[in-house]
């Protein structure tokens, strides 16, 4: 795919929705940092569920401690690997008061340190929380990314390094977003709704299957 039709890609993603934000529901960078390592393998439905009770219980580090393992684990027990998120939720908590003054850091090196922290939760939290450049490519973001000749790649990492350097600058903050709804809403994994998609004649996929002029 050219740099042209990316770009006219991206454009007419803007224009559908101008300020996409993630679906799952937080209320500073701690509690996001929260529910993201809660949404590993569940829904962002299923994880906002939990969290509902538990963050008003809990936004912070030190309430989650006073909470204890124990309490974390009745509000988010109808979520999968609970009680080892549960763990890494207490863990992480004492961490940051330890280590960062009860604040999330804002640099990939000291998120991923912590535990249940990987490189795609770390992207999420310095995208959201911190307005950075990033791309946490989750399968969603991986599918459209290779059905539609985006960034294809075999790997979740080829697929964000090449995104993040066929991306302009003035899509960067906000490409995560869309490609992950596009994904979850339109180009869906069994069945793709590419009559109504906003990108069908940019499409690889849909040059391939319904026989369009790709640019």
């Amino acid at each position: 795919m050219n740099k042209n039709t990316i770009h006219e890609m991206f454009t007419r993603f803007q224009k559908q929705n101008p300020h996409p934000v993630t679906e799952l529901v937080y209320t500073n960078p701690y509690t996001l940092l929260i529910a993201v390592l809660l949404s590993a393998q569940a829904t962002d439905k299923g994880v906002n569920k939990a969290t509902a009770g538990l963050f008003a219980a809990a936004d912070t580090p030190q309430k989650m401690l006073s909470l204890g393992l124990d309490g974390v684990y009745t509000h988010i027990k109808t979520i999968g690997l609970c009680n080892t998120k549960g763990k890494n939720i207490i863990t992480l908590s004492q961490l940051l008061i330890d280590n960062h003054e009860g604040q999330v850091p804002d640099s990939r090196e000291a998120l991923e340190a912590l535990p249940g922290v990987g490189r795609k939760t770390a992207n999420v939290v310095l995208n959201v929380a911190f307005g950075q450049p990033t791309m946490a490519v989750d399968t969603h973001i991986f599918r459209v990314s290779n059905r539609t000749g985006l960034a294809p790649g075999k790997t979740p990492r080829a697929v964000e390094d090449l995104l993040l350097e066929r991306i302009s600058p003035e899509f960067a903050e906000h490409a995560h977003h869309w490609l992950i709804l596009h994904g979850r809403y339109t180009c869906k994994a069994q069945t793709p709704t590419c009559q109504g998609c906003v990108i069908r004649d940019l499409c690889d996929y849909a040059h391939i299957h319904f026989n369009l002029t790709n640019p």
